[in-house]
């Protein structure tokens, strides 16, 4: 309702050991949820959710937050170990068992004189199950939607031809495109900024590339349409505790978020028509995401493509008003809501709304059915920091906090979050900061794999050196990747801080 104010995720391969359910989940069993503890909910069923999809999506995330958070409890184990006789033997067998890979054997060396390495092992675990994890993504597609082709289509027949997408770096937007608004990720482009504040320059570049890859090369095939570029940036806020778990790069204030976004996106398109001639120009969209029930709300333009901060429909509402229809009447609900709420707005942005809106209600349905009214980990609660361009796996909620950057100088504000939410969740506990850095490139360009190899070189330097204290007790550990994106080729160790001696094809 208006509110004025103010490929298959699931595919038939194993991801390392069996998937194990994580501590506080919840399952459904017959007409109700189980959660831990045995405690029951409801389970909750809307005529537009997509119930097959959500089963398959929520199976990907446990397992692979389960590889990641199990690492502590087999570490602990290891731990107790570390004075038996055959420690090493054991230890290595026990992480092969549970883990799925060996754990440094210069570490294990040490143990039976001084006390075991714990942070460099951690470290190691993590980026093990990150490589595997990402390996596994470009292997196997588990998040692939056999629709890409179909939205692609709907999308230009809206009226759009490409749709760039910025949400916050915060890792509980991390899954915005396939889970929240559950489009293809082959389809969007999406860059990632703390505050969703992203580089004008560098948009406008993408932009020159897409126009330019339009006219010359037919990609995507809309040359003699009339269609454009839409740019959406997507602010974040929470509805259990407003005060703290909002928008750290704004100070959890969400009209300063949203207001922030929308300047942004202005700027921007300014930016298009100031630059070139001939009526070029950009469609821009704001949305919300209340990053503890996943529900947006989109802010509608208008026929002159203005956006108003105090007007915007709420999916939570048409989640609830909608839950007892019929799929046919819940639709129209939406299409008259979205109508109420911006009466001129292009009928292309209405039907590209109206599929938004419906596509999240299936992510509200999951939230409910899988944690209860709410996530219960509402603040941040990601594995490790990624650092550089890249990233294309990254579409799981909280499971990477992430800075999009060429050099750390330009992205210091990112960065500083980032390591300050670390310093929370892990350094407090005498655990490390695992960051990894990685940039992609191109192999058809010459000698770009090698400057991508200098690029992460130059960023681990700067951010050992930035983080300097942190990093000689230990509490910052670094892995170098690049990745060819050419190709559906997995990821490439260059160097890593647990063990420099170590060569790429160890890890």
């Amino acid at each position: 309702m208006l509110r004025t104010r103010q490929q298959q995720a699931a595919n038939k391969h194993n991801f390392g050991r069996a998937p194990l359910r994580r501590p506080g989940a919840v399952v459904a069993a017959g007409n109700h949820a189980v959660a831990a503890g045995g405690r029951q909910l409801p389970v909750q069923q809307h005529p537009l959710a997509n119930i097959a999809e959500n089963r398959l999506l929520h199976e990907y995330e446990s397992m692979i937050k389960n590889a990641f958070d199990g690492i502590v409890p087999i570490l602990k184990e290891i731990s107790a170990l570390q004075h038996d006789r055959d420690f090493q033997s054991r230890a290595q067998a026990i992480a092969q068992a549970k883990l799925g890979f060996s754990l440094p054997d210069s570490i294990l060396d040490d143990a039976w004189v001084e006390q075991l390495d714990m942070k460099r092992l951690f470290a190691w675990s993590v980026f093990q199950t990150y490589k595997r994890y990402s390996d596994d993504f470009f292997a196997h597609d588990p998040l692939g939607n056999n629709d890409t082709k179909g939205f692609d289509e709907f999308l230009q027949a809206c009226g759009f031809h490409t749709l760039d997408i910025t949400p916050c770096s915060d890792g509980r937007l991390a899954h915005f495109i396939r889970y929240v608004l559950r489009l293809p990720h082959h389809s969007v482009r999406r860059k990632s900024y703390a505050g969703a504040m992203f580089d004008i320059d560098n948009n406008i570049q993408k932009w020159v590339e897409t126009e330019m890859l339009r006219y010359r090369e037919g990609v995507p095939n809309t040359a003699d349409q009339p269609t454009r570029y839409l740019k959406m940036v997507a602010y974040h806020f929470s509805s259990v505790d407003p005060d703290h778990e909002g928008c750290a790069a704004h100070g959890s204030d969400t009209h300063q978020a949203a207001k922030s976004g929308l300047e942004r996106l202005l700027e921007f398109k300014q930016a298009i028509e100031n630059s070139f001639c001939c009526g070029a120009s950009i469609d821009l969209l704001l949305i919300g995401l209340d990053t503890d029930t996943d529900a947006i709300r989109i802010h509608i333009p208008d026929e002159h493509g203005d956006i108003s901060l105090d007007s915007f429909v709420d999916a939570l509402e048409v989640f609830e008003q909608t839950q007892n229809m019929d799929a046919s009447p819940a639709r129209k609900h939406i299409e008259q809501t979205i109508e109420q709420c911006s009466v001129t707005a292009a009928s292309g942005m209405k039907q590209l709304c109206g599929r938004l809106l419906e596509n999240n209600m299936s992510q509200i349905m999951y939230v409910r059915n899988d944690y209860g009214r709410h996530y219960p980990d509402i603040g941040h609660a990601e594995r490790f920091i990624g650092v550089g361009i890249g990233f294309e796996e990254k579409q799981l909620r909280n499971l990477m906090y992430f800075a999009y950057l060429n050099t750390v100088e330009e992205s210091v504000a990112d960065l500083d979050v980032g390591v300050s939410i670390f310093t929370r969740l892990n350094v407090s506990h005498g655990l490390p900061i695992p960051v990894v850095v990685r940039f992609d490139y191109h192999s058809n360009v010459p000698g770009a794999r090698e400057r991508a190899k200098q690029r992460c070189a130059r960023v681990t330097r700067a951010l050992l050196s930035r983080y300097s204290e942190l990093a000689e007790k230990g509490f910052i550990q670094v892995m170098q990747l690049v990745r060819d994106c050419t190709s559906n080729g997995s990821v490439e160790v260059v160097d890593c801080t647990v063990d420099r001696k170590l060569v790429v094809g160890t890890l």
